[in-house]
């Protein structure tokens, strides 16, 4: 346990952590181990969106444009969009933001530019997705089940490489 954490785990408000070096806001040092919580817990929630939603674009694709269960697929994705992926994602990057803006990340840490680049690939995913959702609920879908099932390798891909760059620090 760093000598700086306070024995019941939270960010003392005079110190900053030995891995914390930039400076930071009074607010997002004070606050910077609960924002750091749940902006891992919304990536977990984005994640898990990212990750089922391109496996029932899969099924969907299989389904008659019109029928009963296209109707049930396209209320589902929209569920899915509407309680999952979007609230991830708003937390993720506000949450990222703060956190970039709060602890001056971004200043000479070659790691944490790749890491923005890639998270911005993830975001541009969810906007992919959102479209094709629109298609389905449209009828419009012309993607097949094995796009769908090949396409849903890139975020995980993604949060692979993402990982990497977080834990390693590589450059």
């Amino acid at each position: 346990r760093p000598r700086s954490i306070h024995k019941r785990g939270h960010l003392p408000h005079t110190r900053l952590r030995a891995d914390l070096k930039a400076p930071m806001t009074d607010a997002i040092l004070q606050y910077y181990l609960w924002l750091k919580a749940v902006h891992i817990i919304s990536v977990v929630v984005w994640m898990a969106g990212l990750l089922y939603l391109p496996r029932l674009f899969a099924v969907h694709a299989q389904v008659a444009a019109g029928s009963e269960a296209d109707e049930k697929f396209v209320a589902m994705e929209s569920r899915l969009f509407r309680s999952i992926l979007n609230p991830g994602a708003v937390v993720v990057f506000v949450l990222g933001f703060l956190l970039l803006i709060g602890t001056n990340a971004m200043s000479g840490a070659g790691w944490m530019h790749a890491k923005f680049l890639l998270v911005l690939g993830l975001g541009g995913v969810h906007g992919m997705m959102s479209k094709q959702r629109k298609a389905f609920a449209k009828g419009e879908n012309e993607k097949s089940e094995h796009f769908f099932s090949t396409f849903g390798k890139v975020p995980a891909i993604l949060m692979i490489l993402i990982v990497w760059l977080v834990v390693l620090k590589p450059f």
